[in-house]
């Protein structure tokens, strides 16, 4: 059986996500944001470790 979205349809929903959350609550912690995202679209180790890379190098830039 295969996957209904393409591959690494889910890591961008979630990044979509917690940007949206970012936008409505700036003063929102991300680290939360990221593990409710992992959780919620079901995301690999690997696109979890992603997710925290991607908002650490976005939010020292």
């Amino acid at each position: 059986m295969s996957n209904p979205l393409p591959e690494g349809e889910d890591l961008r929903r979630a990044i979509r996500w917690i940007l949206t959350n970012l936008q409505e609550q700036p003063d929102e912690p991300i680290h939360p944001l990221i593990e409710e995202a992992i959780f919620k679209f079901d995301l690999s180790p690997k696109d979890g470790e992603f997710l925290i890379n991607f908002f650490k190098k976005k939010q020292t830039t």
